[in-house]
């Protein structure tokens, strides 16, 4: 038994100091990014949260869209019916929001 214990720490231990010796493998830090240079010369993170905003701003117009449209079929429907496409639009919506959500946590 105390053999099985003694292997198994080995090889845990072997395994813990094996990821050590490659740095590449490590997560990086958030402040140990590289500045990465585009060929342009602009800094790949700035083009990246320019993307990340541009793409927001859509989803938002989109978010907006459909917000209206779903508010405006609500209001000509009956109280006691709901349609199918007031449900899409819901799942819609929530999509666009937690998209949106995501790219600002990312950041």
């Amino acid at each position: 038994m105390k053999l099985r214990i003694a292997v198994l720490l080995a090889a845990a231990l072997l395994a813990a100091w094996g990821r050590g010796q490659n740095p590449e493998q490590q997560p990086q830090q958030p402040g140990d990014r590289r500045d990465v240079r585009l060929p342009s010369g602009k800094r790949q993170s700035d083009e990246i949260l320019r993307d990340e905003h541009r793409k927001n701003l859509a989803d938002a117009a989109e978010l907006l869209k459909l917000s209206e449209d779903l508010k405006a079929e609500l209001e000509k429907s009956d109280a006691f019916v709901l349609s199918l496409g007031a449900i899409k639009k819901t799942e819609n919506i929530e999509k666009l929001a937690k998209r949106i959500r995501g790219r600002l946590k990312s950041q």
